[in-house]
């Protein structure tokens, strides 16, 4: 049984984290996204909302599970016994550091691989950080992110237009 790990920070999850960790999910036998626990003023949700979030999104993946977690990502794919690290590529300006990361995990970890998967070309756009952008100026970003991703940035107070 192999198990992959998605870390990230999914703030929030968009339909392209969405893309790779299906993707994932029919490559290995257990995916776990693992949620980066994060101080609050760092991040638009909360960890506790990035992880229900996800959850949601993925209710009907049972090979999926997510959890939050701190500290090296290395170190929490050992305990989660994932032999694999998942990322997501969307674009050439990316893989320096994904670059940079791999070696490091690999220097910490060498019995973790990392596996890299190409956004999908309808996702190529869409970053967390573009979604909190353009969903604060009151654009509507309800095809970028699940359903209830785009209500939660709705309700969310403090900056978001609507």
């Amino acid at each position: 049984m192999v198990t992959a790990m998605y870390p990230g920070r999914f703030d929030p999850v968009t339909n392209g984290h969405l893309d790779i960790v299906r993707r994932a999910a029919t490559m290995f036998d257990r995916v776990v996204v693992a949620v980066y626990d994060m101080h609050d003023d760092d991040v638009l949700f909360p960890t506790d909302e990035r992880v229900a979030l996800f959850r949601e999104a993925v209710r009907d993946r049972p090979s999926v599970t997510v959890e939050p977690f701190r500290g090296l990502t290395v170190a929490f794919a050992r305990e989660q016994r994932a032999t694999v690290l998942v990322r997501g590529i969307r674009a050439v300006t990316g893989f320096e550091t994904e670059f940079d990361m791999a070696l490091m995990n690999k220097k910490m970890a060498p019995e973790v691989e990392s596996v890299y998967l190409m956004a999908s070309l309808e996702h190529l756009f869409i970053s967390g950080t573009r979604i909190r952008e353009v969903a604060r100026l009151g654009y509507d970003v309800a095809d970028l992110v699940p359903a209830h991703v785009a209500r939660a940035l709705r309700e969310k107070p403090l900056g978001i237009a609507r």
